[in-house]
């Protein structure tokens, strides 16, 4: 007999298997579960323990496999958590900004940047984005530069223009553009990525130490969410390579406790960049090596349209609140499909983020493209967000084996807004189409988009059972789905988009030990409850890595 290290015991063990079989107890050798009975407790017979052996009695509390989300951005998060938090409705208005940009430069040695994350100039009582004038009021000494709660635009002070040697003559780079007021000066105003990249390129990068660092706390915040793997998706967006070897660090140094999936940006992977000459084997044998096992490569990231809300996803219908404007795609369609097709000969898989449904038919298009140029089996590419995604799409994606990663949470956070500003109220009842995808047997998760709202699989399960909007309005009731699918979507699901399905995402004997406590059964909670649920601890491989209150369950 196999002598057992963890014994999990009096539980309602919700395995989530094919056959979403129930148990009562598991136990579990070298990080590998090697046992499962409906029984409470294991026939003593049947299993070698000792008083080595780590028993936790769960008192009837639920044990599901551990939380996959499999869409946000973690380092991003991390950093953010260090700096001004301009979001609404802990701000109300641009003097609330004002006063916590003047706070943190009180603090800051003169011409350091001060730095801010998660204004929504549709929360905010002037209804605008923050500007130039409005920064330079409160801190002309410190270059400034705060980003919008989507992270597709930001705002910046004179000071931050000048160091980034932006004057009025500047031009729009490619797929982004710099906001002018009324006059046809700059505002200070960026409007998508490329245009952000401007400033940002020329922000001191932190060291890698302190990345680690700030990956070591901001970790801790999603182990006690219950997620034991985790995707970061965009490594390299903002501050180029050192992302990696800063995710890398920190699981190599064990100070990212949870399984990494790196989605790595598409730039850094173009010949004559860092990784232009790699195969996606080559990649992630390195990733392996460096993070010792606890991280792998996920996929080639692009973008093809920006954010609903700031009116830069590419719609094939213009936006509600003007009629004059339908977003932009922001690759050509023939240099899109000749890099998709290079990424692929390549072999890596390939995520794209995709709010509008224009931008998703292009990224089908640019998919079948590289796909009947070199076919792959099982490739299980992927589109991100899937906002406005329509049947007739959904119906491709699953025609060309596409996998989906919705970003549920929106819902509950810009639905209403959505309804009344940018969507009007039909298409708005439609954003993320959860019931027609599980019609379609697509493959789908859930995700969070993290920090552009808060970590929780439990939220999203919620959001996707119940479609509850701020204003507490259902939208769209006919895209709801079940609890278990949900579950399914934070889990197994989130193991299959992974290629880990073998190791992870259900308790079953064979299978990675990787669990998530909660205090009550999902399943049989009033589905309203499902986002207030405790979550008691998170064990991974067999080690437990949250507890909140060993009292609470022996």
């Amino acid at each position: 007999m196999v002598h057992v290290d963890l014994l999990i015991t009096n539980a309602n063990v919700l395995t989530l298997d094919k056959k979403s079989r129930i148990g009562g107890s598991v136990a579990v050798s070298n990080g590998i579960i090697i046992g499962i009975w409906t029984e409470l407790e294991p026939p003593r017979a049947t299993i070698e323990y000792s008083s080595r052996t780590q028993v936790i009695n769960l008192k009837g509390a639920t044990l599901l496999p551990g939380f996959i989300d499999t869409h946000n951005h973690l380092l991003m998060y991390s950093q953010f958590r260090k700096q001004a938090n301009c979001s609404s409705p802990l701000n109300q208005n641009i003097e609330d900004i004002q006063a916590r940009l003047l706070s943190m430069a009180k603090q800051t040695e003169k011409e350091n940047w001060i730095l801010g994350f998660g204004y929504d100039d549709t929360l905010l009582k002037e209804q605008r984005h923050p500007t130039r004038a409005d920064l330079d009021a409160v801190v002309p000494d410190h270059p400034v530069f705060i980003r919008h709660v989507s992270a597709h635009f930001g705002v910046v002070n004179s000071a931050a223009l000048k160091i980034a040697g932006i004057d009025e003559t500047v031009l729009d780079p490619p797929g982004g553009h710099l906001g002018r007021d009324s006059s046809g000066r700059l505002n200070g105003i960026l409007y998508e990525l490329p245009a952000m990249n401007l400033v940002e390129t020329k922000i001191p990068a932190p060291s890698l130490d302190l990345l680690v660092s700030l990956l070591s706390e901001g970790s801790k915040d999603y182990v006690e969410k219950g997620i034991t793997t985790n995707t970061d998706a965009g490594v390299g967006l903002n501050m180029g390579i050192v992302e990696l070897e800063a995710h890398l660090q920190a699981m190599a140094e064990r100070k990212n406790p949870m399984r990494m999936q790196l989605m790595v940006m598409h730039n850094i992977l173009r010949e004559g960049n860092e990784f232009g000459k790699y195969t996606a084997s080559e990649l992630n044998m390195e990733i392996i090596e460096k993070s010792y096992g606890r991280a792998r490569l996920d996929s080639a990231k692009l973008f093809q349209d920006g954010s609903i809300q700031g009116l830069t996803a590419a719609l094939r219908q213009p936006y509600h609140c003007n009629p004059k404007v339908s977003g932009e795609l922001l690759h050509e369609q023939k240099e899109f499909n000749e890099e998709v097709l290079d990424l692929n000969k390549r072999g890596f898989r390939i995520t794209t983020h995709g709010n509008g449904d224009r931008a998703i038919g292009s990224i089908l298009d640019a998919y079948e493209f590289a796909l009947k140029k070199n076919p792959r089996i099982d490739h299980r590419y992927r589109i991100e967000h899937l906002q406005t995604v329509t049947r007739y799409d959904l119906e491709r994606m699953k025609s060309l084996g596409i996998a989906g990663s919705f970003f549920i949470n929106h819902v509950y956070y810009w639905g209403d807004r959505h309804k009344k500003m940018f969507l009007g109220p039909e298409r708005a009842n439609e954003m993320n189409p959860l019931r027609d995808a599980l019609q379609n047997n697509l493959l789908f998760t859930l995700h969070s988009d993290c920090p552009v709202t808060p970590i929780s699989p439990l939220f999203s399960v919620w959001a996707a059972v119940n479609r509850i909007t701020m204003g507490g309005e259902v939208l769209g009731p006919e895209q709801r789905i079940d609890v278990e699918s949900a579950l399914r979507s934070m889990t197994i699901w989130g193991a299959e988009i992974n290629f880990d399905e073998k190791n992870t995402g259900s308790i079953e004997i064979g299978k990675r030990a990787d669990f998530v406590i909660l205090s009550e059964d999902p399943l049989k909670v009033d589905p309203l409850e499902i986002k207030d649920i405790p979550v008691l601890a998170t064990i991974v491989d067999g080690q437990v890595v949250y507890q909140m209150d060993w009292s609470l369950i022996g």
